[in-house]
């Protein structure tokens, strides 16, 4: 959204906008339409489709300022597909204004996927609001049958292989078939990184199975470790810290390069109140007035998406 944020702002007449392709399956909200031309803020910039001029964000906004008597509205152009135009609809107002329904919003990653199969589900899940795993049971089709694709694309934009393993089997299958053919080719043909291809292949030279390399490499660390227990707990106790989101909080605030300066500092003091929030969030939320929890929830999930774009501003930084 930040993108959006930079397009810059143009004011047109009301009479030349359409509607567009609402996420939302009861349409327009009448009581927040009323509630919206009754403030007296002034309203942020509605988001319109360059080429037809239909309206992508801001449909209710649009019909307060018709309520107060307005004949122009600001707004941004955007250019893009269709399928851009409504994943940027979603995006908007999940990040903003009158929250999606559950119904509303699982409706829109299922169109999603239509339009996105290549998508992961959590870069889906990212850009409807909902959890990775809806996304996954929304995957199946009404006949039974995954729209599925061989590989999806994640929210750092790259591209992954949903079975890996059947693309190590693959790797193996060809390197036996055409042992003169070198690491690329292989790659190339089957669709992975050379070096992936070199793993498999010295897999097959120590006669493993090449879908199973990775699980055995863990199995031999815990077999390394003493017949006490000792050492497998400790092991356990690293993959578990290492799962554990709050682990990497930990360890910034461990780092003297990244405590040693103010901003740092004033990044620890966010994420602390991220852990302040997951440790007791049942007990902050009996706290709120009922009638402020639909603002709270507003409010949190647009904090949401802000950490994570900043998270893969913070990802592409290290590229």
């Amino acid at each position: 959204m930040e993108d959006i944020k930079r397009l810059p702002v143009t004011r047109v007449p009301i009479a030349a906008l359409l509607a567009g392709n609402t996420p939302r399956l009861s349409g327009e909200s009448q009581e927040h339409i009323r509630s919206l031309a009754e403030s007296e803020e002034m309203l942020p910039p509605i988001i319109v489709h360059r080429s037809t001029m239909r309206i992508i964000d801001g449909m209710h906004r649009v019909r307060a300022a018709q309520l107060r008597g307005q004949k122009h509205i600001d707004i941004r152009l955007y250019d893009g597909d269709q399928a851009s135009c409504f994943v940027l609809a979603v995006r908007a107002n999940v990040a903003h204004g009158l929250p999606l329904s559950l119904p509303d919003r699982k409706a829109a990653a299922a169109r999603i996927i239509e339009l996105r199969p290549e998508w992961s589900n959590r870069a889906i899940a990212e850009m409807s609001g909902l959890a990775a795993k809806t996304v996954a049971a929304l995957r199946n089709c009404p006949t039974g049958e995954k729209n599925q694709l061989d590989t999806r694309i994640g929210r750092d934009g790259r591209s992954r292989p949903v079975h890996p393993e059947d693309r190590r089997k693959k790797a193996a299958e060809l390197l036996a078939a055409k042992p003169e053919a070198s690491l690329r080719e292989i790659a190339r043909e089957v669709g992975m990184s050379p070096e992936t291809v070199r793993d498999v292949r010295s897999c097959m030279a120590q006669a493993c199975q090449p879908s199973t390399r990775r699980r055995q490499t863990a199995d031999k660390a815990v077999a390394a470790a003493p017949e006490t227990g000792q050492g497998r707990g400790r092991i356990a106790e690293r993959r578990t810290a290492a799962d554990d989101q709050a682990s990497a909080v930990y360890a910034l605030r461990a780092d003297p390069a990244f405590r040693s300066s103010e901003r740092g500092r004033s990044m620890l003091r966010m994420l602390a109140a991220c852990q302040v929030i997951r440790r007791h969030g049942n007990r902050l939320i009996e706290a709120v007035p009922q009638h402020c929890r639909p603002t709270l929830a507003r409010a949190a999930r647009f904090c949401a998406s802000v950490w994570e774009e900043f998270a893969i501003q913070v990802e592409r930084s290290t590229n």
